[in-house]
């Protein structure tokens, strides 16, 4: 049995002023990001360096804006609305991938335009650099000690103190088995296939696919949100109903039905 060590959320405090690790793995994520898109924009024309650059800033304020809605609207809207304060306190968590996913895809949308590409350009360059920030973020959560999994007899649990219960118990760490799926596993699958040319959207359909079939097999040990719980035949989660419409949508880009389609879609100003 593993024992969970608690780590202060704090990775460095001057005075008043404090740096959240959960901040700092969103920050490592854009570096390692930028620095594997750099590498990928030398081989994909027209793309370089500083569109890359560009591109993370709009990412950045798409999955910062867009996480922080998606929860609020997904997961706790009462709560947020009885203390509106709280939507500034990302540092605690509080983040929806599904959220971070249309604010990123509404960036990419503003980014395409501006460069004059297509969407689904866009979209395949970005897919292999979002398991990166899934990666660290899940990693994030894990120091924070949120998103726990269920109680479990497994000698996969990990000895955690559980504040509802009051005692220390044993529980799936299902960010780590996040991280290691959609972040780490996705990243490798996703940088193979990018490798070669694909017929665009391909690369993004597989992520959606990947991201939506790894999230929706979790979520059978991840314990529901409280306020939450399951929302039909006591398993299905909020987490699974939205992974759902992201294979769907993955597997329709994988296939021919949209080939005729993408050589039209041309976003201009």
């Amino acid at each position: 049995m593993w024992e969970y060590p608690t780590i202060d959320p704090v990775a460095i405090a001057l005075g008043p002023l404090q740096i959240h690790w959960y901040g700092l793995m969103y920050l490592l994520a854009f570096g390692i990001g930028w620095f594997y898109g750099s590498i990928r924009s030398k081989k994909i024309p027209p793309w370089n360096s500083e569109m890359v650059s560009d591109l993370l800033f709009y990412i950045a304020m798409g999955v910062i804006l867009g996480g922080r809605l998606g929860y609020i609207l997904f997961y706790d809207l009462n709560l947020y609305l009885a203390e509106p304060l709280l939507v500034f306190k990302v540092w605690q968590g509080g983040m929806s991938f599904h959220g971070g996913l249309i604010g990123v895809t509404i960036a990419m949308v503003l980014f395409a335009r501006k460069t004059q590409q297509s969407l689904f350009q866009v979209a395949d360059f970005v897919a292999p650099l979002i398991p990166i920030g899934l990666l660290t973020g899940r990693i994030g959560n894990f120091i924070n000690g949120e998103l726990w999994g269920k109680i479990t007899d497994s000698p996969l649990g990990m000895a955690v103190y559980d504040p509802v219960l009051q005692t220390v118990v044993q529980k799936y760490p299902t960010q780590l088995l996040e991280a290691f799926l959609e972040g780490l596993l996705l990243f490798i699958i996703l940088a193979i296939y990018a490798r070669k040319p694909r017929k665009p959207g391909r690369v993004a359909g597989l992520f959606l696919i990947g991201y939506g079939s790894f999230r929706f097999i979790v979520e059978f040990w991840r314990v529901p949100d409280a306020q939450l719980g399951y929302l039909l035949w006591d398993w299905l989660t909020m987490g699974q109903l939205l992974s759902l419409p992201m294979v769907i949508v993955g597997v329709l880009l994988m296939t021919d039905l949209f080939s005729h389609s993408t050589k039209k879609i041309k976003l201009t100003t």
